[in-house]
């Protein structure tokens, strides 16, 4: 009786139903409206329906050529640098939501409309699969205290970002939720099948719409491979599921968005026969070797996983040993300096601690406090499998951050994990706050500590004062400073036209005019960029001559644009300086502009 006891209420226990606070859908919900109503509420109240970021700007003219006709496979810019235009390198995957969305809505609202609902719903959208994924990969490491605060530090993490704000839809968003959703699949200590399935097919899917992410897709193949060689048995068939996903899903995506005639080009900033060719290889031996090596010992799966190693390093070096390196390395010196060297995203920690010292808070902190938090579990002999894998994703995170600012958001988003794993045993410790002053003190603290935003407040304040954070200041953008109502009016009123004029407002023209532009920030467009400064440093002699070369264009100057300024820096004697000290060429002829615009219109002479 004692046992058919038990076992009823064992049964009884399975099948009672969970606690509202405790289920996972349920709390998705109540993070997840307030969220949205945010976000929804500061779309609404934006002077644009699309994203400051000029690479939203940019992927709305490649979602508008496609839906004008242009092949799925042709990823060229007909209208972006020189003759024949530039090829991009985003992936179609990204376009298809977004240009079935403007067709869903189009019949019903007209173009203009459809499109900013489009551009509304679709960044809006993915807040959820991304408070899903962290608040599993909370609850799973940590239960569902850890779950709550993985949810709540997420939904600061949404609204305080850029990423996710209507009109924000370029690629990196989808890479943020795929990050998440990745490492929800490893920490899985159960080792599902079915969640390792799904960390494949993320990580391929990262592979597909950005190279940005694949050095952190490596460390998760590192992880599952490494924890198959550790433990051995449990975890082979969740080992074998994330080889053959990653391998599968790569395989669909790579025929499904390269063209045939592309399929032997090995480029490194984008999805082609060399980051195939090593999901391939890596993917495919690693499922063996988990298929036929696990029941043997640590030392054989050693071997056999140093084997896949090399496997993976010779098709590197056959394939492609330039992607071994940095894909930009190759950039003409001048456009590093005037260019690459000044995009914000691009800083290392060193160009960042000289530059913007006040910002190293905001950008590195949670993921270094996070990255010690998973040390200090990890010595303490705390869960070390999972703070292993923990450390290794926020670790290699803080690690591209430290190269390239953009990072940081990746690793900030990771850091949520251990942060919200030392929350709830901090939680627990205050007692509910009946523990005495310093434990909930420390409690509060640590909080807020880790949270970024609190340190990009901090930084305003350090560098504005009080007066800024309560105006509620925003920074005027480059290219604004630049397309100004009424410089814009003057450029729309041009016929179609090759437009010679910064790089900044080069994505902005594609989209609002018909005319084609020399320049736009991309290094698939090095060319007409370097163009553009070559014509802006030398002197006006020589840059009358490049000027005719591309035909008859329309120079856009405006005096108040970061890099025409370092240009005339650069060369006091040259074209741009001559022009920002208001002497105008004999070979220039002004067209009319609006009062007030800054930018003047010149054309060539004949």
């Amino acid at each position: 009786m004692v046992n058919g006891t038990a076992t009823l209420s064992e049964a009884i226990s399975k099948n009672a139903p969970r606690p509202f606070w405790s289920s996972l859908r349920s709390m998705v919900f109540v993070y997840g409206a307030p969220t949205i109503l945010v976000l929804v509420v500061r779309f609404l109240m934006a002077s644009d329906y699309v994203g400051r970021d000029n690479d939203d700007v940019m992927r709305l003219v490649q979602v508008r050529d496609l839906l004008a006709g242009q092949s799925w496979f042709d990823l060229t810019q007909a209208r972006l640098g020189l003759e024949g235009g530039t090829l991009m390198h985003w992936s179609r995957l990204i376009d298809l939501p977004i240009a079935a969305l403007i067709s869903v809505f189009r019949p019903f609202v007209g173009t203009v409309q459809a499109e900013t609902l489009a551009l509304g719903f679709w960044p809006i959208s993915l807040a959820i699969p991304l408070l899903v994924a962290m608040g599993l990969a909370g609850r799973r490491a940590g239960g569902v205290v850890a779950m709550h605060f993985c949810l709540g530090l997420t939904t600061i993490f949404i609204v305080t970002t850029n990423r996710f704000l209507g009109g924000a839809i370029d690629h990196h968003n989808v890479q943020l939720m795929l990050v998440a959703a990745m490492a929800a699949m490893v920490v899985d200590r159960q080792y599902r099948a079915s969640s390792y399935v799904i960390a494949g097919l993320a990580a391929a899917l990262a592979i597909a719409i950005g190279a940005e992410t694949t050095p952190f897709v490596a460390v998760v193949c590192a992880v599952v491979a490494f924890q198959w060689v550790w433990v051995g048995r449990q975890p082979s068939q969740a080992t074998v599921a994330f080889g053959l996903s990653l391998a599968a899903s790569l395989s669909l995506f790579f025929f499904v968005t390269v063209p045939p005639r592309l399929y032997l080009a090995a480029t490194c900033d984008n999805l082609s026969i060399a980051f195939y060719s090593l999901a391939l290889t890596g993917g495919g031996l690693l499922a063996l070797a988990a298929a036929t090596l696990s029941h043997r010992s640590t030392v054989v799966r050693c071997f056999a996983l140093g084997a896949c190693g090399l496997g993976v390093i010779v098709v590197a070096l056959l394939v492609a040993p330039q992607c071994l390196g940095n894909p930009l390395a190759a950039l003409d010196p001048l456009l590093r300096e005037m260019w690459l060297d000044n995009v914000t995203e691009a800083r290392s920690f060193a160009a960042v601690a000289t530059g913007e010292p006040a910002s190293i808070g905001a950008y590195y902190f949670t993921g270094a406090f996070a990255a010690l938090l998973c040390a200090w579990r990890i010595w303490r002999r705390d869960r070390v499998d999972l703070n292993l894998i923990l450390f290794a994703l926020v670790f290699s995170s803080l690690m591209i951050a430290l190269v390239q600012v953009r990072g940081m958001a990746f690793s900030n988003l990771l850091a949520i994990v251990p942060i919200a794993l030392l929350l709830s045993d901090l939680r627990a410790r205050s007692n509910g706050g009946t523990a005495g002053m310093g434990a909930s003190l420390l409690y509060v603290g640590t909080l807020l500590i880790s949270v970024p935003a609190v340190w990009a407040v901090a930084r305003v304040l350090v560098d504005k004062g009080i007066g800024s954070v309560v105006a509620g200041e925003t920074a005027t953008s480059n290219g604004e400073a630049c397309l100004t109502t009424a410089s814009l009016t003057d450029l729309e009123g041009l016929p179609p036209s090759f437009i010679v004029g910064p790089s900044d407002i080069g994505a902005t023209l594609l989209r609002r005019t018909q005319h084609r532009v020399l320049a736009a920030p991309y290094h698939r467009n090095a060319a007409g960029m370097l163009t553009e400064l070559k014509i802006g440093l030398a002197p006006a002699e020589d840059a009358e001559a490049m000027l005719r070369q591309l035909g008859h264009p329309v120079l856009a100057f405006c005096a108040a644009d970061v890099q025409a300024r370092m240009i005339a820096a650069r060369a006091p004697q040259g074209f741009y300086a001559e022009l920002a000290a208001g002497r105008v060429p004999a070979f220039l002829s002004p067209l009319p502009v609006s009062a007030g615009s800054p930018i003047r219109l010149y054309a060539l002479k004949p």
